[in-house]
């Protein structure tokens, strides 16, 4: 029987991004500057690891302090009452060489839902000072109104100002647990 490794999440050396239509016309980009998570990993049998991660909703940041202020506000994320979005596997599957299905409950706005991210395996290595760490992308996409995120606006022309369905990146590098050497 194999060991799972464990892996913490390197918040500074990782993205989590997302891309929203904005006005039927253009993408707004945007990232959450605040996570953390452990990947529990065990590549004789995959369906034995899982994942937990935590983002800080006020950490939100799309380069528009305006824009930002209404995402954090009710109207949104509404970060005063619902400060986390959580996430933990419920299952992960092997789908090719490098790539794997990650499965579970997402918790945003109050609202779990479970959704599916498509991974990619891009490699390990031993950083400058010897620590073991691994990489990987993830992405997936979600229906923003399935979490109660509903604030829209109607444009003149038809359409939405702000699309339903976003789009989100994940691409994380994390550190072995027990490789505690400085980073």
């Amino acid at each position: 029987m194999s060991t799972p490794t464990q892996w913490n999440i390197d918040a500074s050396h990782s993205n989590i991004e997302f891309s929203v239509r904005h006005m039927v016309i253009s993408k707004v980009r945007g990232r959450f500057t605040k996570f953390n998570g452990v990947v529990t990993f065990d590549e004789a049998d995959v369906a034995q690891s899982k994942v937990t991660a935590s983002i800080d909703a006020a950490s939100i940041d799309t380069g528009t302090a305006q824009r930002d202020t209404h995402l954090k506000s009710a109207d949104f994320f509404d970060v005063e009452k619902f400060p986390e979005l959580k996430f933990h596997s419920a299952r992960i599957e092997k789908t090719g060489k490098h790539h794997y299905r990650v499965v579970g409950p997402l918790t945003m706005h109050g609202v779990t839902r479970e959704v599916t991210l498509e991974v990619e395996a891009t490699g390990t290595g031993v950083d400058p000072w010897g620590n073991p760490r691994m990489g990987f992308v993830a992405k997936t996409s979600l229906n923003r109104t399935d979490f109660g995120l509903t604030w829209n606006q109607m444009l003149e022309a038809g359409g939405v100002l702000v699309a339903e369905e976003i789009s989100i990146e994940l691409d994380i590098q994390a550190v072995k647990a027990a490789a505690t050497k400085a980073a």
